[in-house]
């Protein structure tokens, strides 16, 4: 198996088209056999990394067909003698309710008691023993007791797949064995080979390689892919290019985000249009292409000029669902007297984006869309403050809180908003096609996850239809990067307790504008380690949130727990 570094990972499916992501240790063909069906690739370099996106199509609609990676001729994938069943690519089949997992902030630690004590039991790796059927399956508060659980047509990583600001200590090891680590950046990643470091420690546990494996999946960074509150504001950009390892980061950061996560999010139309990609398959062939280069132009370009490229992305799913997985970190404009998540070019993509005529819109965002009320209005005054609302003086302290306590979120962005508020509330009100069951918003970020509904003021819906589509924002957060005790209950206080009044108080000003929606909390905030599963029920939805539960001193095998389950009708 030493030829197959990393992977093979499931990456974008549809009816009949499967594309599938691998890391070699050297250059060679990859090629991917599914029954009757092959699709082969040449490898390209990336600073000394070796990998390949081999696209398989001519499938069956709705078909799970166990497959084979060769390289170079020689089988590389299954592993003999493992105790997971055969990697398979399932196909989409629109009439069948679709189901999808999702969540954020995931770190990577052992999964012995050393681990789990320090970090909890990893989500994903317990959801990974169940659909494996390695756990136990008949505890009543499984989510599917006594039965075979059905896999998701999808898992939605929502960011923080890795932390690239806040290594672990065999991350620090790799660092230290090639570096001073007194020298900045320090235990922070400093260049791609770091990076790649550190994918292949997130995605190299057994159980988590073989989920991967058979379970397509979509990701979307956040700020710890890059580093902690990146690109929050003109004042910490400046701050960053004024350091001398910085320049290196955000390319490193950047180029390897395209490697390992966006360019499986993309689909075969969608890739033949990729100028990246396209320059990348379309080398005579005579031998490996470099992409090094490339790609560090790229992402140089793509870090100063955020228009020149587009990593939000979206996909349908027959009738049943449109799912916009949005961007809200590399877009954003930092002009102190134009701030906004988007820039011209990304508003327009989403405008065109959000529409009805599905039986849900699903719009996937790293930071949630609707915090705790209070909290919101504490954000939207932090903005306020920070734009020189109450003048210059208290302009720089109001940066200082809203980098300290991370007030980062949509709410302290009020210009983009307002923007898709109105745009939501246009589909809601079926002014954008028929109006979907739902719009439910799936984020992560925040570290704790809840459910809360919005609907329109009446001064905001004043002289309008009513709206038809319930407004849901779904949070799912961490995977595995579990609060402190201590930083649970300030966290829960702060957010839901003395937010609140502050926030009564501050939305009272007429520098803070008012939300044209009011919201409410339907369900949480908990704060165990966990990832949520949603599952259409047509114009309805199930949703439910489970984490690993070690029984006795099994570490290596928690079973999965149902920590909340909602319906929304």
């Amino acid at each position: 198996m030493t030829e197959l570094r990393l992977g093979p990972l499931l990456r974008h499916v549809d009816e009949t088209s499967a594309s599938v992501w691998v890391e070699t240790a050297s250059a060679g063909t990859v090629t991917i056999t599914a029954g009757n069906h092959t699709g082969s690739a040449p490898t390209f370099r990336v600073h000394d990394h070796h990998y390949a996106l081999v696209c398989v199509d001519g499938l069956q609609p709705g078909s799970k067909t166990p497959y084979t990676v060769t390289f170079g001729g020689e089988l590389v994938w299954p592993i003999a003698d493992s105790p997971y069943p055969p990697s398979v690519i399932p196909t989409l089949d629109h009439a069948k309710p679709l189901r999808m997992a999702f969540g954020s902030c995931r770190t990577s630690v052992g999964h012995g008691k050393a681990g789990n004590d320090t970090h909890g039991v990893d989500a994903l790796r317990a959801y990974a023993l169940r659909m494996a059927g390695v756990t136990d399956t008949a505890h009543p508060d499984d989510p599917d007791p006594g039965e075979e659980v059905r896999w998701p047509d999808l898992v939605l990583f929502l960011g923080d797949q890795v932390y690239a600001d806040e290594t672990t200590d065999e991350m620090t090891a790799f660092i230290e064995s090639r570096r001073d680590i007194e020298q900045a950046p320090w235990t922070e990643l400093k260049d791609y080979e770091e990076y790649a470091h550190l994918y292949c420690l997130a995605w190299s546990d057994p159980a988590n390689r073989w989920l991967l494996s058979t379970v397509p999946t979509a990701m979307i960074f956040d700020d710890h892919d890059i580093r902690d509150d990146w690109n929050t504001s003109r004042a910490w950009k400046d701050e960053m290019e004024a350091t001398d390892w910085w320049h290196g980061r955000i390319v490193a950061g950047l180029g390897s985000y395209w490697v390992h996560q966006h360019l499986g999010n993309l689909s075969p139309d969608e890739r033949a249009e990729d100028e990246i990609w396209q320059r990348i398959v379309g080398s005579d062939g005579s031998e490996e292409y470099d992409a090094s280069a490339l790609l560090d132009a790229f992402a140089e370009r793509a870090d100063q000029e955020p228009s020149s490229y587009r990593w939000s992305f979206a996909r349908d799913f027959g009738d049943q669902a449109r799912l916009v997985v949005v961007d809200s970190r590399a877009a954003r404009v930092l002009d102190p007297e134009h701030r906004s998540l988007f820039d011209d070019e990304e508003l327009a993509w989403l405008d065109g984006q959000l529409c009805g005529g599905f039986d849900h819109l699903l719009i996937g965002t790293s930071l949630p869309f609707l915090l705790a009320p209070g909290l919101h209005y504490v954000e939207a005054f932090s903005e306020a403050l920070a734009g020189g609302a109450w003048g210059k003086r208290l302009a720089s302290r109001g940066e200082t809180i809203r980098q300290v306590a991370d007030l980062e979120h949509w709410a302290a962005f009020q210009e983009a908003f307002k923007t898709v508020t109105a745009m939501v509330l246009e589909v809601a009100r079926g002014e954008r096609g028929d109006a979907p069951g739902t719009v439910t918003f799936l984020s992560g970020d925040v570290h704790h996850s809840y459910v809360s509904e919005a609907r329109p003021t009446r001064r905001g819906n004043r002289g309008q239809a009513p709206t038809r589509s319930r407004i849901i924002q779904a949070v799912c957060s961490p995977i595995r990067n579990p609060l402190s005790r201590k930083w649970r209950f300030a966290t829960a206080f702060l957010s839901y307790g003395v937010a609140g009044p502050i926030g009564h108080v501050v939305a009272r000003s007429a520098k803070v504008p008012n939300a044209a929606m009011t919201w409410k909390l339907l369900k949480g905030p908990w704060f165990d380690n966990n990832l949520a599963t949603l599952e259409v029920t047509g114009r309805g939805l199930r949703m439910w949130w489970a984490r690993g539960q070690v029984d006795g001193d099994d570490h290596e095998h928690p079973r999965l727990m149902t920590v909340a389950d909602l319906t929304v009708d």
